[in-house]
């Protein structure tokens, strides 16, 4: 397991080259500053703070304009709209960005483009865009960690699959996915800390839905099996780590046991199961899932007494 990393700011330009497409902009004005750094995980509305005669506004952040704020400017005449427009760039904000429906006029987007401030328009609307807006800016600016793992979707819960190399993480992945599950990544999991009690798994891009699988090579899951077998990011629910058989190590025989696999400070169920010639993994993890499925749900199995030795 690597040690955490934050990324603590993004540039305007690879922010719009990551997910402009998504969000639905268009750059209008000020592509010079694509440089500008965004630093806060969060964008933000300047609403009644317009008619303040010193506009304050939070330094890094992704400032939307809609048409309320947009409306209010175009209400002046032009050398008060200039007064405006000065003041609202004065903040050293990296970006704005201009929600459906928001239409300024041409003095407003020469402003933007003089002062090297990156200005972008958006099909959607204010509410929906902050919100998607905000939802990717926290996993870009989440703590993360990389591990070296498997993570699948099994029965609609998150399984990050460890062990050692070559203990048969991936042919239990191929063999799920022949089940029904999902994979998100293999090899290679990166972890985002989402809030206080979320982790979510997602693979690198260049290798996404590659699995390596010896004696064949690696393999594209997506296009082997069809892009219901995979998904881009999991919220991840439990652990499981495969160990190979020791006769001298005492493994879980009833169940009673509970452990937690810590990851960013988030306990997470953990399971560990002994891996042997002949015994069929991915069922065994089948139904580790659908057992840790119904412990969530409160239900217990009663263990006569004296059954332990």
């Amino acid at each position: 397991m690597k040690n955490s990393e934050n990324s603590h700011s993004i540039s305007v330009g690879d922010f719009y080259g990551k997910f402009g497409e998504k969000l639905g902009l268009e750059s209008i004005s000020g592509e010079n500053g694509f440089e500008r750094r965004i630093i806060s995980p969060s964008a933000k509305k300047p609403g009644l703070r317009m008619i303040e005669k010193k506009i304050e506004l939070e330094r890094g952040n992704i400032q939307v304009l809609g048409r309320t704020e947009i409306s209010y400017i175009n209400g002046f005449p032009d050398r008060t709209q200039k007064k405006i427009i000065s003041n609202l760039l004065s903040n050293d904000i990296p970006c704005f960005i201009l929600s459906k429906g928001a239409s300024p006029e041409k003095s407003f987007i020469e402003h933007f483009e003089k002062e090297g401030i990156p200005l972008f328009t958006t099909t959607l609307g204010t509410g929906k865009f902050i919100t998607i807006l905000n939802e990717l800016l926290a996993e870009e600016f989440a703590t993360r960690i990389t591990v070296h793992g498997v993570l699948l979707d099994v029965h609609h819960t998150g399984v990050l699959i460890l062990g050692k190399s070559g203990i048969g993480k991936s042919e239990c992945a191929i063999d799920l996915i022949i089940q029904g599950s999902k994979l998100i990544a293999d090899d290679v999991v990166e972890i985002r800390k989402i809030g206080s009690q979320t982790l979510v798994g997602v693979g690198p891009e260049n290798i996404r839905y590659l699995v390596e699988v010896r004696g064949i090579g690696i393999v594209n899951i997506k296009d082997l099996f069809g892009t219901t077998c995979v998904m881009e990011k999991r919220e991840i629910d439990m652990v499981v780590e495969l160990h190979q058989w020791n006769s001298e190590t005492e493994y879980d025989r009833l169940g009673l046991d509970t452990k937690t696999y810590s990851i960013l400070d988030i306990e997470l169920p953990y399971i560990v199961l002994p891996v042997s010639p002949g015994r069929n993994m991915a069922s065994v993890i089948d139904v580790a899932v659908r057992n840790q499925i119904l412990k969530e749900t409160g239900k217990k199995i009663e263990i006569p007494s004296g059954t332990r030795e």
